[in-house]
Order: structure tokens, then sequence, then C-alpha cells
């Protein structure tokens, strides 16, 4: 036997040094509490931009936009989320990831209450940028929080915290219109009004923050999994991410799924009102989109967390995507209910995203770096097709060369679904 291998063999026999006692473990109580500030941060995650999406004809003619400054604007999500969320790990680190993601819920706050105010094109995209701010370092420590406490369910916890996501597009997407004309017409107003369910997501944070036990484990680095008593901290290096082919494949991954996703709620309710159906209906088809999401992100999750290979559900999901697009191509009024159903279950690639990031690394600081990474190279990814379906629809004067775009899309996102869901860790690539 080598000198090596008598090495590791001695560190296994080992006993395992237990965690400082002296940390507090959070409370049965506390860990019901994160579960319910997860739902209610989820479900504030989409409404800036679903409910903009549902009146994008109305801001733009109001603030005198043209289709390719539209095309910008639907492309400030990806880039806000690209450039600020690579800054949550950091701020993870110093200030504790609940911390974080109550200033991103009073960032969201704020953002939509100044933004329908701010006047003019400039203002309404600094506001939706704070607000935007928010969103990303909330997007990029959801998996980390549930992978901190929930270590054990996180299948479970993701399907929950992807319906309660999609349960709030579908909510903004399909309420937003009606309610505008419900509270006197005026598009700030139905903007605005967003603000208050995101000051609500706000105060279970600001308890979790002032809980004492809670506070020790966030800052330590635990959950209640890794407390007092139940074994050591994980000491599993972290590889460079840059240098994993499976962060890549999972960034490639998010970054096509994200496009596909912001053209739809930026861009599709004005495809099927260019072809003749109503505004309300419009938004309602949106929310039918959406609302797909509710039960089948819980089930997809679930069902991915249980497969060696995620690869099957990618592909899958890649040939819906794929009907729906060629559907709106061919007929958008006709079969306008069957398409918004289609590109709902693709759009469901985002909770299998999401699954997997929580399933290709074996540490809490491994999770951290590959959500960081395949979330805000993903999203830098996604920041062109917004804008270039703008630019499309403008020059081309109708939605042909657009919606071959994104059905063009689909495929590479179908290939790198399938690289990305390989049975590996990116530990096993250091």
């Amino acid at each position: 036997m080598s000198d090596d291998e008598t090495k590791i063999l001695s560190r296994a026999a080992e006993p395992r040094t237990p965690v400082d006692s002296t940390t507090p473990r959070p409370a049965a109580w506390t860990v019901k509490l994160v579960m319910v500030a997860i739902v209610l941060a989820a479900v504030n995650l989409r409404p800036a931009i679903a409910s903009l999406g549902a009146l994008l004809e109305e801001v733009r003619d109001s603030l005198g936009m043209s289709g390719s400054v539209a095309g910008v604007l639907t492309s400030v999500p990806p880039l806000c989320f690209a450039v600020f969320g690579v800054t949550a790990p950091r701020l993870a680190r110093r200030f504790g990831p609940g911390a974080i993601v109550c200033a991103g819920m009073a960032a969201i706050t704020a953002g939509l209450v100044i933004r329908p105010f701010a006047g003019g094109t400039v203002g309404f995209l600094a506001a939706s940028a704070l607000a935007l701010m928010g969103i990303a370092v909330s997007n990029v420590l959801m998996p980390v929080i549930v992978k901190r406490y929930f270590p054990d369910r996180v299948g479970t916890m993701t399907g929950l915290y992807s319906m309660a996501l999609a349960l709030g597009t579908a909510l903004a997407a399909a309420v937003t219109v009606p309610l505008t004309h419900g509270l006197g017409g005026s598009w700030r107003v139905g903007l605005g009004v967003w603000a208050v369910p995101a000051a609500v997501a706000v105060l279970p944070w600001i308890a979790l923050v002032k809980d004492r036990s809670a506070a020790a484990a966030d800052e330590a680095g635990e959950g209640p999994g890794e407390a007092a008593g139940d074994g050591p901290r994980e000491e599993t290096p972290v590889p460079r991410i840059i240098r994993s082919r499976t962060a890549w494949s999972l960034a490639c991954f998010f970054g096509l799924q994200a496009t596909g996703a912001y053209i739809t709620m930026g861009w599709m309710p004005q495809i099927f009102r260019d072809a003749g159906v109503p505004a309300g209906t419009a938004g309602l088809l949106l929310a039918v989109t959406m609302v797909m999401g509710v039960p089948l992100s819980f089930v997809i999750a679930r069902l991915a967390a249980r497969m060696r290979h995620q690869g099957p559900i990618a592909l899958a999901l890649g040939v819906c995507g794929l009907a729906g697009y060629a559907g709106l191509y061919l007929a958008p009024a006709g079969g306008a209910w069957l398409w918004a159903l289609l590109l709902g279950v693709s759009n469901c690639s985002f909770p299998l995203a999401l699954t997997m990031i929580g399933m290709r690394s074996r540490s809490g600081a491994g999770v951290v770096r590959l959500s960081a990474f395949a979330q805000s190279t993903g999203y830098l990814i996604s920041i062109p097709g917004p804008l270039l379906v703008g630019v499309l629809y403008q020059h081309s004067g109708g939605w042909g060369l657009p919606i071959a775009l994104m059905g063009g899309l689909m495929l590479p996102q179908i290939a790198v679904g399938i690289l990305a869901g390989r049975d590996r860790t990116i530990e096993d690539e250091s």
C-alpha cells in the first residue's frame, strides 16, 4: 500500500470533529419562516418584467419609444441580472445570504414605486434597473438558501420556489391590464401597484435577519443540517468554475432558456395583438404561458432530482418549444391558446436549470459559485435575444424573422441541456 493510500485511510478512520457547539441552531419556526420567505420572494421575482410586457405598447406610446428602444428595454432584465448577479456571492459572504435577499426585496419595492413616475425613458430605465438589481441578487442566492436550509429536499423546495415564481409571473401577466383599467386606465398606476406585494415580501426577511440563531447559521455558512451536533461542515474543495465543462454547459443552457423566457414575456403579447387578438386576451395568453409553470415546475424539479441524467427532460421541453414557435409562425391567432400552452411547457426549462445547479455540486460553497457563474454568464448570453427581436420586428415589419430566430435557438438549447444534465459534479472536473 502506498503512503498516499495510507494517509487517505487514516483520515477516513479519524473521528469527525463536531462544529462549535456555541453556534446556535435555527429553531423549527425559523426554518418554517425561511420557507414562507422563499415563497414570497419568488412570487415577486418576475412581476416587474411580466407587468411591463402586458403594457409595453402603452409605455412605448407614452414615452415615445421606437421598436429598437423597446427591444433595449426588454434586454435590460438579463443585462442587470448578469451585471448585479455576479456580485451576489461576495455580498453574501460579507453580510449573509438572508440579509442580501432582504435588501433585494427592498430594492424591488423601491424600483417599482419610482419607475412609473420617474419621467422619461432614461428615468424609467434607471428605476427598472434598481428593481432588477434586487431581483438579480435574489435570483442567485435562492438556490443557495434552498441548499443551506433544505439540503435533503433540494428538488421539492426548488419546485416550490419555481411554482411561486411562475405564479407571480402569471398573475402579473393576467391581471395587469384589467387592474389598470379598474384603477382609472393609467399604465403608471398599473405598473406601480406591484410594489405592494414586493413590500410584503420584505417582512419575513427582516424577521430572519433579526433572528439571532438564523443570522449566526447564515454567517457561519450553515443550514439546519449543518449546525452543532449534526456533523462537520463540508470541506469539499471548490474547483475553478471556468475550467468546468459542466458549469459552461449549464451556463449556456440557462442563457438560452432565459433568452426564450424574456422574449416571451417581453414580446408575446405584442405578437398576438399584431395578429388581431385583443389586448386583454393577449395578456391572458401570456398568463397561460406563465401559469403552466405552477404545477409543472414542482413536478419537473422533483423528477429531475430523482433522475441520474436530466437530458431527456431538456429534450422534451425543447420539442414543445419548437412546436409552439412553429404554431406562432404559421397561425398565431388561430391556435393561440395551444401555442401559449406549448410555450408554457417549454419555459419550464427554468426550474430544470435551477434544480441542476443544486445537483451539479457536492458542497454549499460550490453551489454558491456555480449559481453565480451559471446565472450571470447565462444572462449575459441572453441579452442580445430580446434586442435582436425588436430590431428584426422594426426593420422587417412583421414577426416572421423574429419567430424563426426564437425557434432556431431551441436547437442549441436542447444540445447544451443534454450536456448539462449528465450525472457529474463540478468537483469531479477539478
